[in-house]
């Protein structure tokens, strides 16, 4: 592989709205694909192949601190860089109202959705930094706020702070930080808070990938 070829991170690739950015963006990067589900990343990998691209799969956990650790360092001993880090990993925990939210999935959707965030930011921050034009790429929800989204709306919603500030703090310096609005779509996240929906008027995945990418 060439030493120049770009290199897109993507958190979260293994489905949705992650891997259809993944298969867009593989005409012009070579993607990591970090997801928790194998098989996926795998039919991904398919996918990608047959189009002419290429992926390096790494079927991972990103609250396992080390392995994001360890990964980061491999990326940095072998490309010395990302052009693009791309965070799509989310948990949805089960709707509840606020004095019933179960402590487990409250903990695991602050842990997933925001401390995880954290932690990559950090780590992935000295790869951005080192190319010029490094991009770090978040998806922002309307969901904060609602009744029933407690520990998703709480966890998303820190997650969005989080990543406001390290835009703020980066205007000048860089890595550039974008946070993008998506339209709905018939995701597994989505089918999870809206069973039964009727889901023919959503944006396809695909659709919108392309849609993002135009405005990134």
């Amino acid at each position: 592989m060439e030493q120049n070829t770009k290199i897109a991170l993507i958190t979260g690739a293994s489905r949705g709205l992650g891997a259809a950015l993944a298969e867009a963006l593989a005409p012009t990067h070579h993607i990591i694909a970090v997801a928790r589900t194998s098989g996926a990343l795998e039919e991904l990998d398919d996918r990608i192949q047959a189009n002419g691209g290429s992926a390096t799969l790494v079927p991972m956990d990103i609250t396992d601190d080390g392995a994001m650790q360890h990964l980061c360092r491999s990326v940095y001993d072998r490309w010395g860089k990302i052009d693009l880090w791309v965070h799509t990993a989310i948990h949805g925990a089960p709707l509840g109202p606020a004095s019933h939210l179960s402590q487990k999935d409250f903990d695991k959707s602050l842990t997933i959705n925001t401390i995880a965030t954290q932690r990559l930011i950090s780590y992935v921050e000295p790869l951005l930094s080192a190319v010029e034009g490094g991009t770090a790429w978040f998806f922002d929800d309307t969901r904060m706020g609602e009744r029933f989204f407690g520990s998703y709306g709480t966890s998303k919603g820190a997650q969005m702070a989080l990543v406001k500030g390290w835009q703020a703090e980066t205007e000048k310096t860089g890595p550039r930080v974008v946070i993008s609005q998506p339209k709905p779509m018939p995701t597994g996240l989505r089918a999870r808070f809206f069973p039964g929906e009727n889901r023919t008027p959503l944006t396809s995945t695909h659709e919108e990938a392309q849609r993002l990418l135009a405005d990134l």
